[in-house]
């Protein structure tokens, strides 16, 4: 079991060491949406090479890919015009109207597949137990070489990206100020929600992407729930009043 599951647990620690660190600097921006919606543009561009005579309906084929990362860049060209500090309409207006077309877009190319349901989930959580070695290595190359969001779609889906972006942030923020802190922190919760949601997924057979995000949901809660009793506990015991 163990040389079944170390794969995809150690897909989802590059995946946490990447994600949270730039999820800390996201969150602090405000720009939340960017990379959900560009990871959704990255599905899009990946389902309809799929479709591609080209790629032979293999979703791991060189040419998904490129068409996936140039769909990426297409949308990182289209948020990085409309970003002006007196715009009319609100950035955040068409990043979700960008991320609803695309979601859209996708569902309508997959409904033209043969296994529609099963392009379906892959897009919105992956399929990363099914990681191999080879897709493990590819991944953390590309990802030095600055191609994060494309390869991180490609094995984890939408939804698990960004959970791996922004959950790890915002639970760090409820407890640390430093950048060094929250990273230490997210970087822990982002291994501790892989591990469990890994294993759980395996032990009761659900899909491993979903497992992972409902965790990051839970987790989330109860960090959240936790730190009003790590507050009090830093408190200062107040001294008593001199007799």
């Amino acid at each position: 079991m163990l040389a079944f599951l170390l794969p995809p647990f150690v897909a989802s620690l590059i995946l946490t060491g990447i994600h949270a660190y730039l999820g800390v600097h996201v969150v602090e921006r405000g720009v939340i949406f960017v990379d959900l919606s560009l990871a959704q543009i990255a599905a899009l561009g990946g389902t309809i090479a799929i479709l591609l005579p080209v790629s032979g309906g293999d979703p791991h084929a060189p040419v998904v890919y490129w068409i996936s990362l140039a769909f990426t860049f297409l949308g990182a060209f289209i948020f990085s015009m409309i970003r002006v500090k007196r715009a009319r309409i609100p950035q955040e207006a068409i990043i979700g109207i960008c991320y609803a077309v695309a979601s859209a877009a996708a569902i309508l190319a997959m409904s033209k597949a043969t296994s529609e349901s099963e392009h379906l989930k892959d897009m919105l959580v992956g399929n990363i137990l099914a990681v191999s070695w080879a897709e493990v290595a590819k991944t953390a190359g590309l990802y030095g070489a600055g191609f994060v969001v494309t390869s991180s779609v490609a094995i984890a889906g939408v939804l698990l990206v960004f959970c791996y972006l922004i959950v790890p942030s915002v639970a760090a923020m409820l407890y640390a100020e430093s950048v060094g802190r929250r990273l230490a922190i997210g970087w822990t919760m982002g291994t501790v929600v892989s591990a469990l949601g890994v294993y759980a997924s395996l032990m009761m057979d659900l899909p491993t992407g979903a497992t992972i995000v409902c965790t990051f949901g839970v987790a989330l809660i109860i960090m959240a729930l936790v730190r009003p009793i790590v507050q009090g506990a830093r408190r200062p015991i107040a001294a008593d009043p001199v007799q």
